[in-house]
Order: structure tokens, then C-alpha cells, then sequence
């Protein structure tokens, strides 16, 4: 028996999570494959799973799924070279395998799950505020009394997100995400524009209170049901704030 089964071998049945990381696409600012970020999923799913949660993993469209490439440990630029959740992850057979054919948003709803958790990577910023879709489900989600969290360019599918009510999800909410520092930080060492837009500017012109941990510092928010992290350290945190809502 695993531990998580061990776990929940009490319970009538486990907490469900339901992860979504984006689907690969191009960069317009650089032209660069992007996709998901590593740690923006194996950190938080192994916090998940430790507690015995039961984690699915999706996507909006479906199928497998690919890494920013320097969020990968294995990458030759050494850039996440100690993330050694993210190692163990993609070289575990039945956990790379998770990655492969991930089924589609639309075909996981709500109802399902207690937890609805976006990871951030390059592809959101360019994929998820016209994502209408996504949209309906993260709204769904919290409209029907499930957590839903975010995490660093992850948190761009909350920005648009309209209540039934015609409200902004995020308006008057205190929420983080990747901040501008963190993207002064790294346009400077690309050379350039790397993302067509903000997340902290956004969020404050939808009315959100936008805080901040301080650069490349690991920090997440909880507003009731709404949890939020500012960045590629912060997976853990994110989780753990989850659970705290849904009493572990």
C-alpha cells in the first residue's frame, strides 16, 4: 500500500485536485517554443500527493504537454539544475508518463473535484485570457464553492474571469502572481520584451489588491477561496494554502 492510499484508507474518499497546465504554442514577442513550467506542477502535485489528495492533471486542449525549456533540470543551460522534484518527476516513468496525454479541461468538470490549481509557465501569457473556456471553468469552480488557485503566469487566467453577477473574479481581492520586478529582472537578461503583458498591472486595473514576497522570493496569498502564487518558487506554498482552505 502507498502512503496516500494508507492515508486516505479512512476517509470515504480522498481530496481531488485538478491541476491544468498549459498547452505548447510559440512565443509572438521572441519566437520561442513555450509550455509549462516545471516546478509550477511537480511542486504543488507533490505536496498533493503526500497528503494523500488525489491529483488530474489537464490541459484547455488536451494531449501532451511540454516544458519551458529552462525549467527543465536536464536543460543545458543548468538554469533549474536543483530542482530535484522536477528531475525525479520527468525521469519516473509513471510520472512523465502523466504528461503525455493529458485529457482536456472540458471533459473534467467541477463537480468532481474540490480544487481547481492553474500552473504558470511562458504559454499562459499568451494562450489563457482568450481562452473563453477556461474562463467558464474557473468561474464554475468558484461559483459552485471550490478553491481555485493560481500560480505565477498561471494567475493570467483569472485577469478576464466574470462572475454571474458581470463582476471581476479578482476585484477586491488580494492576490499575487509575477510581479514587475520579476519581469524587469528578466527582460533585462534576455535583452528584450519577453512577455506582451502583466500580470501585476493587470490585476490592479481589474481591482485587485496585488501584494508581492519580494524578488524570487517563495510567497502565496489566500483570499477565502482564492489562493494565488507569485512565482516558480512558490508551487509548494500555493498547495499548501489549498489545503489549509479544504482543512487538509
Amino acid at each position: 500500500m502507498r502512503l496516500s492510499e494508507h492515508i486516505n484508507s479512512g476517509q470515504a474518499r480522498p481530496r481531488r485536485v485538478l491541476m491544468v497546465a498549459a498547452n505548447p504554442g510559440l512565443a509572438t514577442n521572441t519566437g520561442w517554443p513555450v509550455g509549462f513550467w516545471a516546478s509550477e506542477l511537480t511542486h504543488p502535485w507533490l505536496a498533493f500527493t503526500e497528503a494523500g489528495y488525489e491529483v488530474v492533471i489537464c490541459s484547455p486542449l488536451g494531449g501532451r504537454l511540454e516544458l519551458d525549456a529552462m525549467s527543465d533540470p536536464r536543460h543545458e543551460s543548468g538554469y533549474s539544475a536543483d530542482d530535484l522534484v522536477s528531475l525525479g518527476f520527468l525521469n519516473s516513468p509513471r510520472h512523465a508518463g502523466l504528461l503525455e496525454s493529458t485529457p482536456r479541461l472540458a471533459d473534467c468538470p467541477a463537480a468532481g473535484f474540490d480544487a481547481l490549481v492553474i500552473c504558470g509557465g511562458q504559454a499562459p501569457m499568451f494562450h489563457y485570457r482568450g481562452d473563453e473556456h477556461l474562463k467558464s471553468s474557473v468561474a464554475a469552480f468558484f461559483e459552485s464553492g471550490k478553491v481555485v488557485a493560481a500560480l505565477c503566469h498561471g494567475v493570467s487566467a483569472l485577469i478576464d474571469v466574470q462572475l454571474s453577477d458581470g463582476s471581476w473574479l479578482i476585484a477586491g481581492k488580494t492576490m499575487t502572481g509575477f510581479s514587475n520586478v520579476e519581469e524587469d529582472f528578466v527582460d533585462t537578461l534576455v535583452g528584450m520584451k519577453v512577455m506582451p503583458w502583466r500580470i501585476e498591472d493587470a490585476a490592479r486595473e481589474r481591482g485587485a489588491n496585488y501584494v508581492g514576497g519580494g524578488l524570487w522570493r517563495a510567497f502565496a496569498v489566500r483570499d477565502g477561496r482564492l489562493v494565488t502564487g507569485q512565482q516558480q518558487y512558490s508551487g509548494r506554498k500555493t498547495a499548501e494554502l489549498v489545503m489549509e482552505v479544504l482543512g487538509r
